[in-house]
């Protein structure tokens, strides 16, 4: 019986953290450029029992010999799914959309003091002073150019365009262009190695080394055609399918159940051996 509840209550712990996986992409189902999160478990030590010795007694038998005794399962990883989410326009000229999966902005995260990575392109104006602004997030932090410094703009604007190469272009009243700065663009190959920073943000780990930063990520270049491909005035939805949240979601609360129904019974058994005379 100590066997049963020590496998259930095992098993207990690590569907809770897949049930808070699904209640956290439910919970970002309508944030800008939200990638939804996975959850994928493995078996814990599998105990094999050779119960019958005198392998002459199994000739036929269809499956492998012996009892293989499991005790739970675990949360193996909980990995990033980067497929590519529906595009909503919005006529707004600073709000900006990656067409291909895997693209991020770089911004500067002044918590950390480090930087981050964002899908989120609703971009504002911070005034600096009566002729500049800073080119900022929605949570205030600064966009970064091709050489991760803060984009600055100088001067009155008439328009702000951002071709799908990523170069955006400050067009004075007059139409000359007065500015032409480049977005900073990140490829994330292996988004693995990066963990939610909160805010919509992704970011490394505090004790994350030079190697795995340059295996994870690659800087893309504005001036090389086709590399970057964004939409100005458009936002990328978030990827999360609604219907299959709720769908995995009753299943693995279903799970949790049966698991806790587990315990019950191994312990109601319990109590009629102890009562026993």
């Amino acid at each position: 019986m100590n066997r049963i509840m020590n496998t259930a209550s095992n098993t207990l712990g690590q569907i809770q953290k897949k049930i808070d996986v699904i209640g956290n992409n439910i919970a970002n189902v309508n944030t800008t450029g939200f990638k939804k999160r996975d959850a994928k478990f493995t078996d814990l030590l599998v105990q094999q029992l050779n119960n019958q010795p005198n392998a002459s007694m199994e000739v036929g038998r269809l499956t492998p010999n012996g009892i293989r005794s499991g005790t739970g399962a675990k949360l193996a990883q909980v990995q990033i799914m980067m497929a590519q989410g529906s595009l909503k326009t919005t006529d707004r000229e600073l709000d900006v959309a990656f067409t291909k999966e895997g693209q991020y902005f770089r911004v500067y995260d002044a918590k950390t003091e480090d930087i981050m990575y964002t899908r989120d392109g609703t971009f504002y104006l911070s005034p600096l002073s009566e002729t500049e602004m800073m080119l900022v997030t929605g949570a205030g932090n600064p966009v970064l150019n091709e050489n991760n410094q803060p984009i600055f703009l100088q001067g009155e604007t008439k328009e702000i365009q951002i071709d799908k190469n990523g170069h955006v272009l400050v067009i004075k009243a007059d139409g000359s262009v007065a500015q032409n700065v480049n977005l900073g663009v990140t490829r994330i190959d292996k988004p693995q190695f990066l963990e939610q920073k909160g805010g919509n943000l992704l970011g490394f780990p505090i004790n994350a080394d030079e190697q795995s930063r340059g295996a994870a990520v690659t800087n893309m270049n504005a001036d090389s055609p086709g590399e970057i491909a964004i939409q100005q005035r458009a936002l990328e939805q978030s990827n999360v399918d609604l219907a299959k949240e709720m769908t995995d979601l009753m299943n693995a609360q279903r799970s949790y159940q049966f698991q806790a129904r587990s315990m019950s019974i191994a312990d109601q058994m319990m109590g009629l051996i102890n009562g026993m005379r």
